[in-house]
């Protein structure tokens, strides 16, 4: 049965799919007592497809860039269920890591990063309140708009 954090999600229309695999050598999470780190996401959506695909201020608009955050940030969820087993157990959305793949001068990423916090805080309400980093960057693995990790306290 599902917890109150899956069934806010729910009613958002927003679904968790199995967690993708890493794609080279590391784990997709680590836990350290009631810390859980989270690996980079990067913004596939459920059906493994990415959201977007490109530099943020070339290819990608701002709001193309923020549904990506958020793919991204529904990913690192499916991993906090998969290490965690229930997202009722997060205490605290301790801080979001946001990279943004960003064309020569694009100053915005803080504006796509968005799309990854509203989730957040969606799912946990004032405990999915967190700090945040937001880092452009030259290039993301396959061209993705975006990656984002994430570190939670969890029970």
């Amino acid at each position: 049965m599902a917890g109150a954090v899956e069934k806010k999600l729910a009613e958002l229309g927003i679904t968790l799919s199995p967690p993708n695999s890493p794609v080279a050598n590391y784990v997709p999470f680590v836990r350290t007592g009631s810390l859980l780190v989270v690996s980079g996401q990067i913004c596939f959506d459920a059906g493994g497809k990415l959201v977007a695909k490109g530099r943020l201020g070339a290819e990608v608009s701002i709001d193309d860039g923020a549904k990506a955050a958020r793919a991204c940030a529904v990913n690192l969820l499916a991993q906090i269920k998969a290490a965690i087993g229930d997202l009722d157990k997060v205490v605290r959305v301790v801080r979001l890591g946001g990279f943004i793949n960003s064309a020569s001068g694009f100053a915005d990423g803080p504006k796509v990063m968005n799309g990854a916090s509203d989730v957040m805080v969606e799912a946990f309400g004032d405990k999915g309140r967190h700090a945040r980093s937001t880092v452009g960057v030259a290039a993301l693995p396959l061209d993705a708009a975006v990656e984002v990790e994430g570190m939670f306290e969890v029970n």
